[in-house]
């Protein structure tokens, strides 16, 4: 009996006792620290998505840029020894993809400038600015349609609310130059203009009368030479869209008079 008691006891000795087995606190520490490891997983996505959204795409976009812009230069210089008389040439819509024009604001720095591309896609917009299919060419009658990204993919136009009424625009083609000055009030800083186009508006992204050839005027048909640009708002998200309305302000100048473009540009003018 003796020898019962000793084996039932040294048994006992190895059971274990209530403090080692897994209770509710030990669930629930156990759930808590897989909760844990995902929303730190999540959170190591989510800042690297960031980082490739905001530095990573506009690293890649500048390099497009530059491809574009090089491009562009080279194929205007070209043209010149194969069109007699440029400045007369009636201007075409390029093809999906190929340069347009350049885009100088003086407003968004004194260096500016980001060559255009034909279409709106995102293949296009990961390169610059994309001009609108159908819409007017620059310095024509109608409305030169030009999108951009706000953030990521170079950030084209991440400033684009500092523009202000009578701000200059200025777009350089193969032969040209054309200023287009922001509509409203240069006295007040309002953006109403007797127009009737404002000078810039906030909108939904279904809200496509703001390239018409008159802006925000689908009925008026063709009223005089407009330029759009149109961006994400507000930062960061695509909800709507930010809209800025310039009109062309007299008109061409020759590069072989102005070869390095209007006064705007060289800060003697507004």
């Amino acid at each position: 009996m003796t020898r019962v008691r000793r084996a039932a006891a040294q048994e006992s000795s190895y059971a274990p006792g209530p403090e080692h087995r897994p209770g509710i606190a030990d669930r629930v520490r156990t759930v808590v620290r897989g909760f844990g490891q995902l929303f730190v997983t999540v959170g190591l996505v989510l800042l690297l998505f960031v980082v490739y959204e905001l530095y990573v795409t506009d690293w890649l976009s500048g390099r497009q840029q530059h491809d574009l812009a090089d491009h562009l230069r080279n194929e205007w210089t070209t043209s010149q020894d194969t069109v007699a008389n440029p400045a007369t040439a009636a201007p075409t819509e390029p093809e999906i993809g190929a340069g347009v024009a350049f885009l100088h604001i003086p407003r968004l720095g004194d260096d500016w400038d980001r060559a255009v591309v034909q279409g709106t896609g995102q293949d296009q917009l990961a390169q610059g600015p994309g001009h609108y299919e159908g819409t007017a060419m620059p310095g024509q009658p109608g409305n030169v349609g030009i999108a951009g990204h706000r953030v990521g993919r170079g950030s084209p136009f991440l400033d684009l609310d500092k523009m202000r009424p009578g701000d200059a625009v200025v777009v350089e083609t193969a032969d040209s130059w054309y200023v287009y000055r922001v509509l409203g009030n240069t006295a007040t800083g309002d953006f109403a203009d007797p127009s009737g186009i404002p000078g810039r508006e906030i909108v939904t992204p279904d809200e496509v009368d703001v390239i018409a050839p008159t802006p925000d005027q689908p009925d008026a048909g063709v009223t005089g030479s407009y330029l759009t640009i149109t961006t994400c708002h507000p930062k960061y998200s695509a909800r709507q869209r930010m809209v800025v309305h310039a009109r062309l302000e007299g008109g061409a100048i020759s590069k072989a008079t102005s070869p390095k473009g209007p006064d705007v540009l060289r800060g003697n003018g507004s």
